[in-house]
């Protein structure tokens, strides 16, 4: 049986982390998400220290990066600025 997992930040999404202003502003870079059921699913995000910190990307788990104080800086449903981004389908031709 597939589970999917529920994702709480996008490539491109803007952060900030509520527990270490001192990190500054960050933006995801890059997403990890496993196929196996039970699989983690990862996001790394480079802030404005230069750090890039990679964190729990499953809203239905209790290591998720939102937990821990990651917040996204505009709620994606007030952005006007841009859409969020969408994942690209892989499409397989035949030639």
């Amino acid at each position: 049986m597939y589970e999917k997992q529920r994702l709480y930040l996008r490539l491109g999404d803007q952060v900030v982390h509520l527990n270490y202003g001192q990190w500054g502003g960050g933006v995801v870079v890059e997403e990890m998400t496993s196929i196996v059921v039970g699989g983690t699913c990862l996001v790394r995000i480079l802030f404005e220290d230069g750090q890039q910190r990679t964190f729990n990307n499953d809203l239905d788990s209790d290591m998720c990066c939102y937990y821990f104080g990651v917040r996204r800086h505009q709620h994606p449903l007030f952005d006007v600025r841009r859409p969020r981004a969408t994942r690209s389908a892989k499409r397989l031709t035949k030639e």
